[in-house]
């Protein structure tokens, strides 16, 4: 039975199931399209419902992934080096099996929903798959990162509409932006190791000039979302949300401007507030507009 038990939380370390904060990274841009795509209603429960386990789902999947990928390169980095590929506490083929019933399970979810969501289903997949190795040759592979992490938002439009307005599209730009910055606060904590062992990050290529980068990457988030807004017909309680997101993006810019490590994880990890802002707006909004129906 020990054993058994073991193997679970192996598995359950494997897939990050300890550290939720991939997946509310994941949820909150879902989020955003289930409410801009309902129209000042709330989204059914049972698609709100598979939108979350299916998030849950793949980001396990994308982690076991990227783990497998990085298996050769995890020990070498402080922070990575007792995961269990890198201790062997799980086998290469054993991830690889478990990444695939995973992400088969969040298929079987997305079933039910419009055939263009199966279809979009697809890139979403692949994106998830190949995120990992793009670290190899792409000088800020976070974008990649933010199209796979945002592909939930034209996913919530296709279910909600049969269709992805350009407002969706626009939306998941404003994803790619905010992906780069908190990302580029994660890479900031490994820099010294990713230089070590050839990975490629966006702390690496912005260099001297990565804390800017990181705050016009908010910026260009911010007013890509405001613009987004105007779409949709948001009014004064998404502005706000979007006004505290701002204010958390600045509090970001003390914890990261040292570049020390603690201050960089944390900022990285704080995001779930600022993207947990935007979504309160965006709700709050939304039961206003329903009020006065």
């Amino acid at each position: 039975m020990p054993t058994l038990l073991h193997r679970f939380d192996a598995y359950a370390r494997l897939m990050r199931l300890d550290k939720p904060i991939g997946s509310l990274l994941l949820l909150w841009p879902t989020y955003w399209g289930l409410w801009a795509a309902s129209a000042g209603a709330f989204p059914d429960f049972a698609l709100l419902l598979i939108f979350t386990l299916g998030t849950i789902l793949m980001r396990s999947a994308g982690c076991v992934i990227n783990d497998w990928a990085d298996r050769d390169f995890d020990g070498h980095v402080e922070r990575t080096r007792l995961r269990p590929l890198v201790t062997g506490e799980v086998g290469g083929c054993e991830a690889l099996v478990l990444a695939a019933v995973l992400a088969l399970l969040a298929f079987l979810l997305i079933l039910p929903l419009p055939a263009l969501v199966l279809w979009l289903s697809v890139p979403a997949l692949l994106l998830a798959v190949s995120y990992p190795f793009t670290k190899r040759f792409l000088a800020i592979p976070q974008a990649y990162l933010g199209v796979a992490f945002g592909f939930g938002i034209p996913m919530a439009f296709a279910a909600q509409l049969g269709s992805v307005p350009p407002v969706g599209w626009l939306m998941l730009l404003a994803n790619v932006f905010w992906a780069v910055a908190y990302d580029t606060e994660y890479a900031m904590v490994d820099r010294e190791d990713d230089l070590k062992i050839g990975i490629r990050t966006s702390a690496i290529t912005f260099g001297r000039h990565d804390v800017l980068a990181v705050m016009l990457c908010y910026g260009a988030f911010l007013g890509l979302m405001w613009l987004a807004g105007e779409s949709f017909g948001a009014g004064w309680p998404y502005r706000v949300g979007l006004a505290v997101a701002a204010v958390l993006a600045v509090h970001h810019f003390t914890l990261i401007r040292t570049r020390s490590r603690d201050g960089c994880f944390k900022a990285f990890r704080h995001n779930n507030w600022l993207g947990a802002a935007v979504f309160a707006g965006m709700a709050a909004d939304q039961l206003l507009r329903a009020s006065s129906l």
